[in-house]
């Protein structure tokens, strides 16, 4: 389907809606979206909804002062896996929540499967490179040579390849410049089953 095309301000009223949407289940006030884009007539947000609702992007019901919707066409965008952070892959790093997602489930769909952000370079050999996304199965045990997210006790997480050794793990990086990280105890989070990089 073509999408009718947007005005540069009702694109970023149809980008606030969604946010709005994301965040907290209820779409934005007239008087909301006012303020956020410093629009000094209600009647000028109105005319703005009016359009995004001839074209097909939303949808309202009179008399209701958070009735904004998305029309089903364009509700697609909220598929797809919760992108749950940011994962370093070198040095131990404080884990980053984030609230995004990103639609790989033709690919993957197993229920439970999540999406993280590498940062770092430490698992450049095996294809993985900094801004790529890994698809991580959640899992609490990984087999040896698995790529896995692992936390440490303090709440930093790496992703590494997994080697269970006598009386510690050998988290190896996939870079011949870089050493492995030998640790005691550490915890699962999941092992990656896919890879996705935008060239």
């Amino acid at each position: 389907m073509t999408a009718p095309l947007l005005t540069r301000r009702q694109t970023n009223i149809l980008e606030f809606v969604q946010e709005r949407l994301r965040a907290g289940g209820a779409g934005p006030t007239v008087r909301e979206i006012a303020d956020r884009f410093d629009i000094q007539s209600p009647n000028g947000v109105t005319g703005h909804l009016r359009a995004l609702e001839r074209k097909g992007y939303i949808s309202r019901r009179p008399h209701k002062s958070r009735s904004i919707t998305l029309s089903p066409q364009w509700t697609a965008q909220f598929r797809g896996f919760p992108m749950a952070g940011r994962v370093h892959a070198g040095a131990m790093h404080e884990a980053v929540e984030v609230s995004e997602r990103v639609d790989f489930s033709a690919m993957f769909k197993k229920r439970g499967t999540y999406v993280l952000r590498v940062e770092g370079e430490s698992m450049i050999d095996a294809h993985i490179a900094d801004g790529d996304y890994v698809v991580i199965q959640p899992n609490k045990s990984a087999t040896a040579g698995d790529i896995a997210v692992v936390q440490a006790d303090d709440g930093q997480a790496t992703l590494k390849y997994w080697f269970p050794e006598k009386h510690r793990i050998r988290l190896q990086p996939a870079n011949r410049r870089m050493k492995a990280m030998y640790v005691k105890r550490v915890r699962v989070l999941g092992v990656v089953v896919g890879v996705i990089r935008r060239l």
